[in-house]
């Protein structure tokens, strides 16, 4: 696996090339962000460790750059920035996982071969690409939401949220569950980032009318379903 890790921290480089080497890793190693995307543009890597705070373009501007380019690369979020709008942002801007320093060196092998080898996981398949609860539809195809005849405007994130509570109607989903599949996080990041995401959604289809549609099943997690 080819690895290109975007750190400024000389110590940090240093305890992460001799960590993933030792497993057989391949690491190419930028000190700052400009460098760091140019390295992605030239050349082939199979998963980047990214710093967020960056001399020159930071790690958030990155990773919004290599999605923006098409480009399914699996990005970890490696930084000292470790509160809940931290990680919201960072996971917004395409990242796949995210890491708080100071870190554990054999945790962050664990998370770089978990991305490695992982194949994005797909929620149930439906033979329409129309899901539909109530009088909220999703086009699967268009990436639109509408309740009613209103266009609801929704982030990536928000649609994939979307999509998989909508593909998963009447059962409970626990904040694990929801982060295996949404963000394809097989750990617990240790805050309630999957609640600020689940507030954001309530808020553009739950808001303001009288049919509730996402619910919370204290205890558990969240549930999908239309009040009998």
């Amino acid at each position: 696996m080819k690895i290109l890790l975007i750190e400024d921290e000389a110590a940090v480089v240093s305890l992460i090339e001799r960590g993933l080497k030792e497993k057989g890793l391949e690491v190419s190693v930028a000190m700052d962000g400009n460098t760091g995307l140019q390295m992605i543009r030239d050349h082939h890597f199979n998963l980047v460790i990214l710093d967020i705070m960056l001399p020159g373009m930071n790690g958030v501007q990155i990773c919004k750059e290599i999605r923006a380019i098409g480009l399914e690369l699996p990005v970890l979020m490696l930084t000292a920035l470790g509160s809940t709008e931290n990680i919201v942002t960072g996971l917004d801007s395409g990242a796949d996982d995210y890491m708080v320093k100071p870190f554990k060196i054999n945790e962050l092998i664990a998370r770089v071969n978990a991305l490695g080898r992982r194949t994005f996981r797909k929620v149930q398949v439906t033979d329409s690409h129309i899901l539909q609860i109530a009088n909220l539809q999703l086009d699967t195809d268009a990436k639109i939401a509408q309740r009613d005849d209103e266009i609801i405007s929704l982030t990536s994130t928000e649609y994939k949220l979307l999509e998989f509570f909508m593909k998963n109607q009447a059962r409970v989903l626990s904040r694990m569950e929801i982060l295996e599949n949404v963000w394809d996080i097989d750990f617990n990041l240790g805050t309630n980032v999957v609640d600020v995401y689940v507030n954001y959604l309530r808020k553009k289809i739950d808001k303001n009318r009288d049919a509730k549609l996402i619910h919370t099943m204290i205890g558990m997690g969240y549930m999908m379903k239309e009040n009998a």
